[in-house]
């Protein structure tokens, strides 16, 4: 995979997508000037990069606060082998789960949810429950919230530290 994308990804590809990620309504015009290239050029490139899957969408980032779910908890969660395909399901059909990944470890999955009250997360949780252990963790604040994507293998330094 790393060859057929490796045109794409190199010094311009990961500026652009730096670029990107930090502003995705970022007029193409302006991204050109970032990069170096003419606004058709960076057109083309981001262009491919959409067609090969490199760049899978553009999102609106939510403050789940502001909109009325100020409760963020992880749930990690243990599933039967019979009842893995339902909670995926299942978890599916909730619009409070935000995210949902298989792991390592004892727990099958680690959940990412945004629910109005404890009684919201209460209710939520019992509607997993049938299916699933659960332990769940309320965050208190967030020190980095969608942070971007680097090239892998490139070492980085902590902001501040040269």
């Amino acid at each position: 995979m790393k060859d057929t994308f490796e045109h794409l990804l190199d010094e311009i590809g990961w500026n652009i997508l730096g670029a990107l990620q930090q502003n995705a309504r970022i007029p193409y015009a302006e991204l050109g000037r970032i990069v170096g290239l003419s606004t058709p050029a960076v057109t083309e490139r981001v262009r491919k990069m959409e067609d090969a899957g490199i760049i899978v969408g553009y999102r609106a980032q939510i403050d789940p606060v502001k909109v009325g779910l100020p409760i963020l908890a992880f749930v990690n969660v243990k599933v039967g082998g019979e009842n893995l395909t339902r909670f995926m399901e299942l978890a599916g059909e909730h619009p409070e789960v935000l995210e949902c990944h298989r792991v390592t470890g004892a727990d099958s999955f680690l959940i990412k949810i945004a629910v109005a009250d404890v009684g919201h997360l209460e209710r939520l949780l019992d509607a997993l429950m049938p299916y699933v252990a659960t332990t769940t963790q309320m965050v208190l604040s967030t020190a980095l919230a969608w942070g971007n994507i680097v090239r892998a293998g490139e070492a980085t330094e902590p902001a501040g530290r040269t």
